[in-house]
């Protein structure tokens, strides 16, 4: 266990390194701060400090930034303005906004059908071969254009090897017999959630994103699950403009800080 103590106020604060990537802040016996730091499976390294003191949070921040290379990021509500300002106060900027969606499922709201796609699509959930092929060629045309950095750290590459997909998850498009695109969802959570959407650069603007949300949405709502979630980087013009002409209701906004500095 590393530590060190600070001054705060008339008493002391120690700052503990409890186990691999945590840290407790610690006076007269008590925990008063906690720190964490996770790396994600695109290979960066993600922040976050628990504690209402100002003065505790600076000194779990300079801790964690000593001890993980540069770059570091954060996720913050964007109306938590008193974790923006600790954040702030230890370096850290804003490099991306994300809007979070509560999308409907009942296609009387959406305008979606269930049944209805472009001429020579097929909906069906995939097999693990193909579905890999497929999640690899989208993975390398985005690459190529805007890069992985803008885009949701869970739909990042596997930085240690290939990664495990469960084609249970997912649900893919065909046209002519060919794979163009995929939708996945997160079903294991308390309100499922859209996990990625995406369709190959040659199959785009043939409503095909719109074929796939139709299918998982109708099927979801059949099931009697009323709305999912989903997040969409706002300088994703395409993207934002389909959630919100289906009905989808933005419900916050996220913002992903990155701490550069080298120590």
């Amino acid at each position: 266990m590393n530590s060190f103590s600070t001054g705060l106020g008339a008493r002391a604060v120690t700052i503990c390194r409890v186990a691999d990537n945590q840290w407790h802040a610690v006076r007269n016996d008590l925990v008063v701060g906690r720190g964490y730091a996770a790396r994600r499976l695109d290979g960066r390294t993600f922040l976050s400090i628990d504690t209402w003191r100002d003065a505790v949070f600076d000194r779990l921040a300079v801790a964690m930034l000593d001890d993980q290379p540069a770059p570091r990021y954060t996720v913050v509500d964007e109306t938590d303005a008193e974790l923006m300002a600790g954040w702030g106060r230890a370096g850290f900027v804003v490099c991306r906004r994300e809007s979070e969606f509560v999308v409907p499922t009942d296609p009387r709201i959406t305008g979606l059908s269930a049944t209805e796609t472009p001429p020579g699509v097929r909906i069906e959930t995939p097999a693990e071969t193909p579905l890999r092929e497929l999640d690899e060629a989208i993975r390398a045309e985005v690459e190529s254009a805007v890069g992985w950095q803008p885009m949701p750290a869970e739909v990042l590459p596997w930085q240690g090897g290939r990664r495990p997909l469960d084609p249970a998850s997912y649900t893919v498009a065909l046209r002519d017999g060919r794979y163009a695109g995929l939708i996945r969802i997160a079903a294991r959570t308390r309100r499922p959630r859209i996990g990625l959407i995406a369709v190959l650069a040659a199959e785009q603007r043939h409503g095909i994103a719109r074929a796939l949300l139709g299918h998982v949405l109708g099927g979801l709502h059949r099931s009697g699950t009323d709305t999912v979630t989903a997040e969409v980087d706002e300088t994703n013009e395409a993207a934002m403009r389909l959630f919100e002409a289906i009905g989808a209701q933005r419900s916050g906004r996220a913002l992903e800080l990155v701490n550069r500095d080298e120590v």
